[in-house]
């Protein structure tokens, strides 16, 4: 399709009265994305839909616009600006509630926070976790293995392993970790109440805030306890601001990478030939873990913007004050970037998947998840050459909330 076919259909699509598709759209299948999105990359790549509250948002679904939206210093992050798109009423409410972090910033002050935290989460960081990381991972499978078949992967093997990396990271004290584990669990539980999950987030915020007084009182080798010496005590960042950047470092990629250890090693399972091939060559770790992150996208509302001045994008001017949701899951499987882009193949290369999102906010601890999940998924299926479902695949339950990025309830596993 040209630019002026391009520009024609959705010249129509935003005629007074036109029907308007709803955002999100919904899965018919639990690890696929909505199959509207598809149909958009062919026919109208950029479009206008409507949302929970009637608003207007446009989809952008084609990998390089996506990337171009996300690269584009003048779409901002920063939820407060009228007219930035939310996933619900909740989502609103929690954008003018709290100090924002870094992840909700534009330069120059994205830039300045998130460099108080960049050395954390290097490539070369990520390479040195790698032990602590196997270790953490060999622990919780010789628990897994001694407990009574079937177990659920998830709370025993997947949640776990990005929890305890960051609390060592962060420096949480090992006796705190069944409260804190408490409080994740009820945060990511699909059946908590809005008041269950606002009370656990307090809780968690209280606890950080009484720990960063710890740890300017007696800082240990952590990375709470830097930024409390380097940043809180040298006056470039608040106390409160350093409990909200503690609580975005402890919570922000845990569900992600904990669903992307599970949904993975489930669709694997799914594709047994592929596995083989993995079990019996693992420097195919990598590729197959890039694989599983474009294949399943993870995290699918993060990559939101609005336009701070009018911006043409494939043809179409976004105007200032407009919402914009740069579809990655969408991007992921655009069939000129990613041929036979539907089908698992852990020898997919290149594999510029956008997983992560892209440009300034790209995932800081990007490197990090990698490693967990390739190590995870790697000793996982190494130590369990016999592993299978517990239940067939159609017993399970996913997490399908259109707002929410997805998952499963629990994945019953024998060996």
């Amino acid at each position: 399709m040209d630019k002026n076919q391009v520009t024609a259909t959705n010249d129509k699509n935003l005629n007074k009265g036109a029907h308007l598709p709803n955002f999100p759209m919904a899965r018919t299948q639990p690890l696929r994305p909505p199959p509207d999105y598809a149909r958009f990359r062919k026919e109208n790549p950029i479009l206008k839909a409507k949302m929970w509250d009637d608003s207007l948002v446009w989809l952008v679904t084609r990998h390089g616009d996506v990337s171009k939206v996300l690269r584009d210093p003048r779409f901002s992050k920063v939820r407060t600006h009228p007219g930035f798109p939310e996933t619900g009423p909740g989502g609103k409410a929690a954008a003018h509630a709290g100090k924002p972090t870094f992840v909700d910033m534009d330069p120059p002050e994205h830039t300045r926070h998130r460099g108080m935290v960049e050395q954390d989460f290097t490539s070369a960081k990520a390479e040195e976790m790698r032990p602590a990381i196997q270790k953490i991972v060999d622990k919780l499978l010789d628990e897994m293995l001694r407990k009574t078949q079937p177990v659920d992967l998830l709370a025993t093997f997947g949640l776990p392993v990005p929890t305890l990396v960051i609390y060592q990271m962060l420096g949480v004290p090992y006796e705190d970790h069944e409260f804190l584990d408490t409080c994740n669990a009820i945060r990511t539980n699909g059946s908590a109440t809005s008041a269950e999950s606002s009370q656990a987030s307090k809780n968690l915020m209280d606890y950080l805030g009484r720990l960063v007084d710890k740890k300017m009182q007696n800082p240990t080798d952590d990375i709470i306890s830097r930024l409390a010496i380097e940043q809180v005590k040298t006056g470039k960042l608040t106390h409160d601001e350093l409990v909200a950047m503690s609580f975005l470092l402890l919570v922000a990629g845990n569900a992600t990478t904990a669903n992307t250890i599970v949904l993975g090693t489930l669709t694997l399972l799914q594709h047994p030939d592929q596995l083989a091939e993995l079990r019996k060559d693992p420097s195919l770790i990598k590729s197959a873990v890039e694989e599983i992150l474009r294949y399943l996208t993870g995290s699918q509302f993060a990559t939101r913007r609005l336009a701070l001045e009018d911006v043409e994008i494939g043809g179409i001017t976004i105007k200032k004050g407009e919402g914009v949701w740069a579809l990655n899951a969408s991007a992921n499987e655009d069939e000129d970037v990613f041929p036979n882009a539907t089908r698992f193949d852990i020898h997919r290369q290149p594999n510029p998947q956008l997983a992560f999102g892209d440009g300034i906010h790209v995932c800081v601890a990007q490197d990090l998840a990698r490693a967990e999940v390739q190590i995870a998924i790697g000793t996982l299926i190494r130590r369990c050459p016999n592993l299978q479902l517990a239940v067939s695949a159609d017993e399970l339950q996913y997490v399908t909330l259109a707002k929410r990025d997805f998952g499963v309830v629990a994945l019953p596993v024998k060996w």
